[in-house]
């Protein structure tokens, strides 16, 4: 896992709620800082099942991980005008001064956010700066809105109060750049311990069941875990759509769980990330998801 609540969200409740036990499963947590060093350590065996954020599903296109679960949906970016600099909707950023920190993702939410307005950067002013930079510049007024992610949306909102407004987010865009969590495993170990995997993806239903109604209860726990206050995680809890797992097997069946991950490829392919499309077959086990359902 990663120590935050998104990642730690659905396998946190899993182990306080009993439903891992259930399955005769142990979980063992191990904190990686990001979602590639987790997939090295699976390729060297130290590690089972584990979760990763958007960018390592690059990693499993490349054969590399099985995704053997959806997760959530990701939904930490945020576009955030200043009502008093005149920013309430997504036209009024025409002739503003907008933040961002190119090379991130809060470039991407920006440039789809000016296309949803028919706007493009050519009809804004966009100052290039690093995270914390953006806070600073959007709290003390000298640009009109920021686009960035969590924590930051956070210390805007909390300086700006009212004068804050969401423009857009991830979920706005999730058709066309869906930001995917998985759990993933080795495929070596896919394809030696199919038993577990299914009964761990029935488990993680029960826990997606739950931290849907209450993801408020998991906050404690999480914070627990990472040793910080739970505050400080409680603000994390619009990282994500957290679904239940009902939502998931629909999405299964309809094709559009398979359209996002076809869509996240796509975003991959145009950035240079990976050089082929492959089947989202070949790499998504959309079976076991279904035979845990059962």
């Amino acid at each position: 896992y990663m120590p935050n609540f998104a990642s730690l969200v659905t396998v946190m409740a899993g182990i306080r709620m009993g439903y891992f036990e259930e399955e005769g499963i142990d979980i063992n947590l191990v904190e990686f800082a990001d979602g590639p060093t987790i997939i090295a350590a699976m390729e060297s065996g130290s590690i089972d099942i584990g979760y990763i954020g958007p960018g390592a599903h690059k990693l499993a296109i490349q054969g590399k991980a099985d995704v053997i679960a959806f997760s959530h949906f990701g939904n930490a970016d945020e576009i955030i005008g200043n009502t008093d600099k005149g920013v309430n909707t997504i036209q009024d950023l025409k002739g503003k001064t907008i933040a961002m920190a190119s090379g991130t993702s809060s470039e991407t939410v920006l440039d789809l956010t000016l296309a949803k307005a028919g706007l493009t950067r050519n009809d804004v002013t966009v100052m290039d700066m690093d995270a914390s930079a953006i806070v600073t510049a959007m709290i003390s007024g000298s640009v009109d809105a920021a686009s960035t992610w969590s924590p930051n949306t956070f210390a805007i909102k909390k300086e700006l109060g009212d004068k804050a407004v969401m423009l857009a987010n991830n979920m706005t865009f999730v058709d066309q750049v869906p930001s995917i969590a998985s759990w993933i495993t080795n495929p070596n170990y896919t394809e030696k311990n199919g038993d577990v995997i299914l009964r761990f993806t029935r488990a993680l239903y029960k826990a997606m069941d739950f931290r849907a109604e209450n993801p408020e209860e998991v906050v404690p726990w999480v914070a627990e875990q990472v040793a910080l206050d739970p505050d400080t995680v409680l603000n994390q809890i619009g990282d994500g759509y957290w679904g239940t797992s009902q939502e998931l097997i629909e999405s299964i069946e309809d094709g559009s769980l398979e359209q996002a991950y076809l869509a996240q490829q796509a975003n991959f392919l145009e950035n240079g990330a990976i050089t082929e499309e492959v089947p989202v077959a070949n790499y998504v086990l959309f079976d076991n998801m279904l035979d845990a359902a059962k």
